[in-house]
């Protein structure tokens, strides 16, 4: 069979969907599959002149939103570029976002296309204050989901608890397979590491949604209560420069470090000793499972897929969104306990290796093709 793997991000993005498919492809081109990959580069915009014909919605009740004008916009470009540069037939597509998604089967109405929703656009933007629900764009962005399910062949979310949050779009949930992400376990490798100071470390775009101001204020409160360790903040985004204002505000700059942007982050990953991240939304959480796979404890928030990743006490910690204290307890836990620390992480790696390995996801996706074909 000959499979298409349509990304929205060019591959060489860090972290997320874009990095790992790359190491799907390997592994499918070493089991005797072809495999291309496909998507729309960054240098593409404003190019495409052909609209997408929605089925399912009325585009004219959303337009004058520079959100949904945007997305209208995109979808064009996609197109644009698709028809230039798609010369080939597949048996089928695998899509990684919406809009490559709804692109192929409108372009390749006879070829199956499979689409994984890796997150929600529209609750990203809701909670990085950037729309409200009662918007236009709001409405628009959860209309897609229901053009999805009238459109493509088979609709797959990466856990339980993102099933169930866009359960309210759908009409034919039972329709709907849960498929984990997988990671390629020679990239997320357990080091032999010694910090005398525990070493705190998060992975995220800096936005508001991933919980940061909660993270510091739990260790400035961790702080105050006399144990050390550092804070080491990879990542960029718009809200940095406050980050840093408030880590200064409450005496916890000569604790954190951020980093900025890093191209590859998994490779400082396993020097760390505990994993944390307060997200108010994830859909599955790649992070988490990257980081027990380094073999660090894990810490986390109870939301999305979160809980799936993390048993609360067994292999990680789960504590409720925006919870200040409950955060600084459980760092203060890892933090000063280094057998409970070791034996969390442990659990975690041991979780990791058998549920989010590439070798299972291969698998099922072996089966799922077949389906679909």
């Amino acid at each position: 069979m000959k499979i298409l793997q349509a990304l929205f991000f060019p591959p060489e993005q860090p972290g997320g969907v874009s990095s790992m498919v790359p190491f799907i492809q390997e592994d499918f081109k070493q089991n005797g599959w072809e495999m291309d990959l496909f998507y729309l580069p960054k240098r593409i915009r404003n190019k495409g002149v052909e609209p997408y014909p929605f089925q399912t919605l009325n585009m004219s009740l959303f337009e004058g939103h520079p959100i949904v004008d945007k997305y209208k916009q995109t979808m064009m470009d996609y197109i644009w570029w698709t028809e230039m540069r798609m010369k080939q037939d597949y048996d089928v597509i695998h899509a990684h976002h919406p809009i490559a998604a709804l692109v192929m089967k409108y372009l390749f109405p006879h070829t199956p296309v499979v689409v994984t929703i890796h997150s929600s656009y529209e609750n990203e933007l809701f909670l990085n204050h950037v729309i409200t629900k009662e918007s236009k764009a709001y409405q628009f962005l959860t209309s897609i989901y229901h053009e999805l399910e009238e459109t493509v062949d088979q609709i797959i979310v990466v856990s339980h608890a993102f099933k169930r949050f866009l359960s309210p779009h759908f009409t034919r949930l039972d329709e709907i397979k849960v498929l984990y992400n997988g990671f390629d376990q020679k990239r997320f490798r357990p080091s032999n590491r010694r910090n005398e100071v525990v070493q705190l470390v998060t992975l995220c775009r800096l936005v508001p949604a991933k919980g940061l101001d909660v993270l510091i204020e739990a260790c400035s409160e961790l702080k105050k209560r006399g144990h050390p360790f550092m804070l080491h903040i990879i990542g960029d985004g718009p809200i940095r420069q406050k980050l840093e204002e408030e880590a200064q505000r409450l005496d916890m700059f000569e604790e954190t470090i951020f980093y900025g942007y890093m191209l590859h982050p998994e490779q400082f990953m396993p020097f760390f000793d505990v994993f944390v991240l307060p997200s108010r939304a994830e859909s599955f959480g790649n992070v988490f499972a990257e980081a027990a796979l380094c073999n660090l404890t894990i810490v986390g928030t109870e939301i999305g897929g979160v809980p799936e990743q993390i048993e609360d006490g067994v292999n990680g910690l789960l504590v409720p969104v925006n919870d200040v204290q409950g955060l600084t307890t459980a760092l203060e836990k890892v933090v000063t306990d280094e057998a409970y620390r070791q034996q969390l992480a442990d659990k975690a790696w041991k979780k990791s290796s058998e549920h989010y390995s590439l070798d299972r996801v291969i698998k099922e996706l072996e089966t799922l093709y077949r389906m679909v074909k």
